[in-house]
């Protein structure tokens, strides 16, 4: 990531001629917010002098406390390539302070930025990510509103024609590199209509940026064909979801502290560690890597997305895979988060539990090579293998009673996410759904 100072900034913007500046910021929810300033206010912004209503936002304060400040991160600066060349548009993701100068506890950047300190106190200097997501492209209707049509039959790395998606994808890609995004692969997806895009990895903090960022292109540009993107985790009964696999790993410097020749697996007594508390903990964190009452019908056996507390070097059914690389790419996946999560909160928790291995120096269960979807409930009981909650009031149950996960989002972030997804998962749990009607309507 470029580092930028103060006077970096406007000089760029004077250059670029940058017109306007989208003050960035992530709600609780995971949704991207911004307050849009003109470029003669830029300074100010500079200068974290611009205030917002933070009682509007989801998740943040109450309206008798509701001044907030907008800090810009200076290195999160970019100009949004597809804005006009009359007045370009650029944006400075922001952290959200209270008005005494201190950062405001239910800030997702900065719940993540607070469990790295706890990974420093540990000795490592990085948590590296590398993110998966995944999306779908539907057609959109005359009036704009998306359809439930699907822009092509392609299946696994097709390509054109049976792909027609192929080159909003190859823009989308065009434009990320524009951005600043290494772009490492870019192919047709499982079902027909879904693609992914996978970049480089990164710190966390940078990472998390890049998948917001990455969200608002995909969405942008899909618009621009026509299409409509959406993250949701599965849009259509009977084919694959869409996740967003973490590849992470800790660094102390330039040394990658999952990695050690010596071992077996290549694996060190750290990762070992930190696979550990990823799987005490998977349960528990769910509610925050899958958060919306949608992503419980992906995680469900069949569609290559985990269902259960697992881990294998080889096998793709478990929740935690080991890919063969090592050296200083040697890392764990974790298959089962979604791209509706809220980043922050998602990498925070599963941070936490990683670190939560670390220090209390867990041993993982044994790995497991079979295929578990087709092992039944006694088989998986025998092997230790714990199924991941079935619905989000599960999740949310499971979640609230693990101290390591309650205490990395912090009481403020806690109280309010609950509050919203009880208030989501009522409202499901309520409405009468067209399934219920064709099943019963005539029967009964």
């Amino acid at each position: 990531m470029a580092k930028y100072t103060r006077n970096d900034i406007i000089k760029m913007a004077d250059e670029e001629n940058v017109r306007f500046i989208r003050l960035q910021f992530t709600d609780l929810l995971g949704i991207i917010k911004n307050v849009e300033i003109p470029v003669d206010q830029l300074p100010k912004a500079l200068d974290n002098k611009m205030m917002f209503d933070g009682s509007s936002i989801e998740g943040f304060v109450r309206i008798e406390e509701s001044d907030m400040y907008l800090y810009p991160d200076l290195d999160t600066w970019v100009v949004f390539p597809w804005t006009s060349e009359k007045g370009k548009v650029a944006r400075l993701i922001c952290d959200i302070y209270n008005p005494d100068g201190t950062p405001f506890e239910g800030d997702p950047r900065y719940i993540l930025k607070r469990q790295l300190k706890e990974m420093e106190k540990l000795g490592f200097t990085h948590f590296n990510i590398g993110p998966e997501p995944e999306f779908f492209l539907f057609k959109m209707d005359e009036k704009g509103e998306p359809t439930l049509e699907l822009n092509d039959k392609g299946g696994y790395f097709d390509l054109a024609p049976t792909d027609l998606g192929e080159n909003c994808r190859r823009d989308i890609v065009l434009e990320l590199e524009d951005m600043g995004f290494e772009i490492e692969a870019s192919h047709h997806e499982v079902a027909p209509g879904q693609h992914e895009i996978d970049f480089k990895y990164a710190d966390a903090v940078a990472t998390c940026d890049n998948i917001q960022t990455f969200k608002l292109v995909v969405k942008t540009i899909a618009r621009k064909h026509g299409l409509h993107a959406t993250f949701m985790p599965k849009p259509l009964f009977g084919v694959n979801g869409s996740g967003m696999h973490a590849n992470m790993s800790l660094f102390k410097g330039k040394e990658n502290a999952f990695y050690d020749e010596s071992a077996e697996n290549g694996l060190s007594e750290t990762a070992l560690q930190f696979l550990s508390g990823i799987t005490k903990h998977a349960r528990a964190f769910t509610a925050l890597t899958n958060p919306t009452v949608n992503s419980y019908k992906r995680l469900v056996p069949g569609y290559e997305a985990p269902c259960y507390v697992a881990w294998s070097l080889r096998n793709r059914s478990p929740l935690i895979r080991i890919p063969a690389s090592r050296g200083v790419s040697t890392r764990i996946e974790v298959r089962s988060a979604d791209p509706s999560a809220n980043p922050y909160l998602a990498m925070a928790a599963m941070l936490a539990s990683g670190l939560d291995g670390i220090k209390n120096k867990l041993t993982p269960p044994a790995p497991v090579d079979r295929n578990i979807y087709v092992m039944d409930k006694e088989e998986r009981e025998k092997e230790g293998i714990h199924d991941l909650p079935a619905t989000l009031k599960e999740a949310l149950d499971v979640m609230v009673k693990d101290k390591v996960i309650t205490d990395a989002l912090g009481e403020h972030a806690l109280v309010h996410f609950i509050e919203a997804k009880e208030i989501e998962w009522d409202m499901f749990r309520t409405q009468v759904h067209p399934w219920e009607r064709e099943q019963y309507m005539s029967t009964y």
